[in-house]
């Protein structure tokens, strides 16, 4: 590739949203020439998937997000290993590591997030992880194969700390979560399964110290991890810390540009930036959440991969409008499947919460002036998707609001009208969430 070729379409950016974005631009480009640039070594794999590869569940062959021909059968470049170093958006070219230089016509910024590393003491020693990469997942792996009788200790216990929790005691491991709010799963869940999840977490063996943080992190004479002290003066023994606390927006190849810039990278309903020709999607974009209707980070698989694909039709000439995102996460740790989207608790006073709590299921929606803003289901999740497209759709739905969370409702439990409405615009959908919530 010689240094002054110029490239028509240029992804920083090899998972969701970069192959989004990819597929997208081939249903209407055939034939324009498009590179994907990752400092990741790897072709395309499913993020989610790196806890399966850490607890020994699935191997590296069996995370590919897409088959291993996707990139030759697409006509699609590649350089991965590589990390860009600058853009240079009035010249609209790319700098790498190793100097050589790229030009493009179109650019879609899908560099993801990066791991939250608060200031600690001792943060630098030998087994102290993040886990949000394969990378990661591989390292922490060879770590503890060199490792008998391992003691973790997970700082945060938000998604990713509980995800790594559980494959850690999978293979063995003792652990301790330590975090700093009241209860684990904060962010996407009420109390009510926040406390299913804890009593779960407790009797697979795990430790859970909420309210305290990690202060420093002790380590022997070799430079290895021996002990972590909390801020009450607490000392836990570990061979192992994993550092979970989040992830923030990638933004070092847009800092002190002329891209406009809040949390993440700010996108309009095109996933066009501030700088026209340039695109950005996925955990680094701000992008237009429809329950709080304003843009937010909305760091979830599936709206990278929707965000990258709207970047990618407009990026190819294609008018296309982003109908917006919001949070939404279908997990199941340790045996407790619960499906939640968009607001987790209620604000305040104005919104209404109606519940339904039987002996084997939760189900809880939160409205305000009678359209769905959140939902928390746990048990019997199997209807969730009716309710994620009923809060998506912005559809009324005060008179049967009480319908919603009763044992045997279904598709055609909605007004009539409704629900022949969305069998004729959706005739894929079916009481099935899986059609519609992705585990993330």
């Amino acid at each position: 590739m010689k240094k002054t070729e110029r490239i028509k379409y240029l992804i920083i950016g090899n998972s969701a949203g970069g192959i989004g974005a990819a597929e997208a631009i081939r249903e209407v480009d055939k034939n324009g020439t498009i590179i994907i640039v990752s400092d990741e070594p790897y072709p395309a794999y499913s993020r989610p998937l790196i806890s399966d590869y850490l607890s020994g569940k699935r191997s590296i062959e069996k995370m590919n997000y897409r088959p291993f021909d996707f990139y030759e059968k697409n006509s699609i470049s590649t350089i991965l290993g590589e990390k860009v170093n600058r853009v240079d958006f009035k010249n609209n070219t790319v700098t790498f590591s190793n100097g050589h230089i790229l030009t493009w016509e179109k650019l879609l910024i899908a560099t993801g997030g990066t791991p939250i590393v608060p200031p600690m003491d001792g943060k630098e020693a030998r087994g102290v992880f993040t886990f949000t990469t394969l990378g990661d997942a591989r390292a922490i792996d060879e770590y503890l194969n060199q490792k008998t009788g391992a003691n973790a200790v997970v700082i945060g216990g938000g998604l990713i700390g509980v995800s790594v929790t559980e494959s850690l005691l999978k293979r063995g491991v003792k652990v301790s979560i330590i975090e700093m709010k009241d209860r684990v799963l904060n962010i996407i869940l009420d109390e009510i399964t926040s406390a299913m999840e804890d009593k779960a977490i407790r009797a697979s063996g795990a430790e859970i110290i909420t309210g305290h943080t990690v202060t420093k992190i002790n380590s022997n004479s070799r430079g290895e991890v021996e002990s972590v002290t909390l801020d009450d003066g607490k000392t836990i023994p570990c061979s192992i810390v994993i550092i979970s606390i989040g992830i923030r927006p990638r933004l070092e190849l847009v800092q002190n540009s002329e891209i406009k810039i809040n949390r993440g990278i700010v996108v309009n309903m095109h996933m066009e930036t501030s700088i026209p020709n340039v695109y950005a999607c996925g955990d680094a974009a701000e992008a237009y959440d429809f329950i709080y209707r304003e843009n937010r980070l909305t760091p979830i698989w599936p709206n990278a991969y929707l965000g990258g694909r709207i970047a990618g039709l407009n990026m190819s000439g294609k008018t296309a409008e982003y109908p917006g995102g919001t949070a939404l996460n279908a997990i199941k740790y340790f045996g407790v499947y619960i499906v939640s989207a968009g607001m987790a608790a209620s604000p305040d006073s104005t919104y209404e919460e109606v519940v339904a709590n039987g002996e084997s299921s939760y189900k809880k929606l939160i409205l305000k002036e009678g359209f769905i803003t959140g939902m928390v289901f746990s048990g019997d999740v199997d209807r969730a998707g009716i309710i994620y497209n009923l809060m998506k759709d912005r559809l009324y739905v005060n008179s049967f609001k009480n319908d919603l969370v009763t044992e045997n409702f279904g598709l055609l439990s909605l007004p009539e009208k409704i629900w022949r409405n969305r069998l004729a615009t959706s005739p894929l959908e079916s009481d099935s969430s899986k059609s519609s919530v992705s585990p993330c």
